[in-house]
């Protein structure tokens, strides 16, 4: 059973991941035909490439180091102090990294513009926005999206640190100071570089922030001039190539400079009799200055874009503002209204999640439970094949699609059309389900298996019986996160999307843009709404069927 899916996997990721990345890569050092070899070194010295590229590097470098300082308190408080045993509030700081980052970066910039939320609050702070428009802006939000990620890492990696090694240098006479800096820091390191190097390649290879933010101060980065060169006229997919090629060197870059990190700060702290993580009781001065450290970060970074959002939904005529009576549903209304694109774009973004959420349950299950255990090349060139997409930035992944797929769109007439959008979005997010399902076939005692067969179950009957069951959670979980993200994705969507056709976030995107606000914030509250619901329907459906 095994070997007869193994081939047809094999063939199939070939074409939906292989093909389009081989394809991008040969795009980039060919022009008309003919193989050049300097084009891609030409994109890279030229004017315009190289400021969107340092403007890349700079954004990464800066996100990476403001996330750090966001997120260091947090993961100390939050992992050796008594307000670990507030365990909501590790739920509650993964509302910014859930929250999609244009959706945020439109409530910042409705918050702080000219005659903005804040002015209108305070007129005092009128002439804010000259602060933050600028690259600093853009830090700001890009780091309160990606904090949360940087607090799971610092977190469980300070959890991991045992005590005692802290409890030996204060015996031995060392100083807090001396004893963070020669014995914590040392080994956060290793967890530290992941999640640096992962807040640094998401950063680079981030649309949503550079194209609603950044373009607003002028500023272009890596994303938005390859979005600009694969969709605008003169369309110049071979430029568009040359930068993702560029982009996917320095990403497998800094993920070489990692993994070198890494390795050389590895310590081995935990014995056999294993550690305790000792909470230390909270001093007054501790309780008052941690309760105003989380609330002010709550504020910030959920409390601000969510406000904006929410108000300007509400707000009724927009020159009027926060004023008394300039509120209603009216912006709602209209949204649901058939005159309007908003059911369309809802039920478009509905049906095409779905569907592609269901392909990658089925495809991903099949390439886990197929390659589970298995060690031949096929094997682990198909499981290589399925998690690839989550190691590329997604706006390469998409050019390399659209440039092979309207190579052989003569034979094959997908592109420019709603199946483009779906295998695009299966594509991309593919390796969700393949990690939740090969996760729990790691921790299954294969000896349910083995009594399978010693009672002469076929190998399909005891995928179907034993195997399906077991996994069906990592399944359902692999959907789940498949669909809420491709509800909300905005890459893939503006940029594959046929003519005419629109899904929530192009909708949200072109009602902002065109300065129907209001029409806009209210289909992204929809958004957020609808998501976070599905959310909670199949958590309480998985712990129902949860084994």
């Amino acid at each position: 059973m095994r070997k007869s899916l193994a081939i047809p996997l094999l063939i199939l990721l070939a074409v939906m991941v292989a093909f389009p990345i081989a394809t991008l890569v040969f795009r980039s050092f060919t022009f008309e035909g003919q193989l050049q070899s300097g084009l891609a070194a030409t994109s890279l010295i030229s004017s315009e490439s190289r400021i969107s590229i340092l403007n890349s590097l700079k954004l990464g470098f800066w996100v990476v180091i403001v996330s750090t300082l966001l997120a260091y308190p947090l993961a100390h408080l939050l992992s050796k102090t008594a307000f670990a045993r507030h365990t909501w509030l590790s739920i509650v700081f993964l509302i910014p990294f859930m929250t999609p980052p244009y959706i945020a970066s439109m409530g910042w910039i409705l918050f702080t513009q000219k005659r903005g939320l804040l002015s209108q609050m305070i007129p005092a702070l009128q002439g804010v926005e000259q602060y933050f428009f600028t690259f600093g802006g853009i830090v700001l939000v890009m780091s309160l999206h990606s904090f949360p990620f940087m607090l799971n890492f610092l977190k469980n990696a300070m959890m991991n640190i045992s005590p005692n090694l802290d409890e030996a240098g204060a015996i031995l006479g060392a100083s807090r100071a001396y004893r963070t800096r020669r014995l914590t820091l040392p080994l956060l390191t290793s967890g530290y570089a992941i999640g640096a190097l992962l807040v640094f390649v998401k950063t680079l290879s981030e649309y949503g922030t550079p194209a609603t933010l950044g373009l607003r101060i002028g500023m272009e980065f890596f994303t938005t001039q390859i979005h600009r060169k694969a969709s605008f006229m003169p369309v110049d997919f071979g430029g568009a190539a040359r930068l993702s090629t560029i982009l996917v060197g320095i990403c497998i870059t800094f993920w070489f400079l990692q993994n070198t990190i890494s390795n050389h700060t590895s310590y081995a702290t935990l014995g056999q009799k294993g550690s305790r993580n000792q909470l230390s009781k909270n001093s007054l001065r501790v309780s008052i200055s941690g309760w105003t450290y989380i609330i002010l970060l709550l504020i910030v970074s959920i409390g601000i874009p969510y406000f904006s959002i929410i108000m300007t939904s509400l707000i009724k005529i927009r020159g009027y503002g926060l004023r008394a009576g300039n509120y209603s549903l009216q912006a709602y209304q209209k949204l649901f209204s058939i005159e309007t694109e908003g059911l369309r774009a809802l039920w478009n973004s509905f049906y095409l999640s779905a569907i592609a959420a269901t392909l990658a349950a089925i495809l991903g299950t099949s390439i886990a439970l197929t390659t589970h255990n298995k060690k031949g090349n096929s094997y682990k060139t198909i499981q290589a094949l399925g998690l690839l997409p989550e190691m590329l930035p997604n706006i390469v992944l998409v050019i390399g699609m659209m440039i092979f797929w309207n190579l052989i769109s003569r034979w094959i007439p997908l592109y420019n059309t709603q199946g483009m959008l779906i295998l695009a979005y299966l594509v991309m997010f593919l390796p969700y389900t393949i990690q939740y399902v090969g996760g729990i076939l790691t921790q299954m005692n294969n000896h349910l298996i083995q009594a399978g067969r010693v009672f002469g179950a076929t190998d399909f009957y005891v995928k179907r019986k034993i195997l399906l069951p077991l996994v069906f959670r990592g399944t359902l979980a692999g959907w789940m996160m498949t669909f809420i993200i491709c509800f909300r994705e905005l890459v893939a969507s503006s940029l594959v999307l046929p003519v005419g056709y629109v899904t929530v976030s192009t909708y949200i995107l072109r009602e902002f843009e065109q300065g129907s606000v209001s029409l806009g914030m209210s289909m992204a509250v929809i958004c957020v709404l609808c998501t976070t619901l599905v959310l909670l329907v199949l958590n309480q459906y998985t712990k129902k069927v949860s084994l």
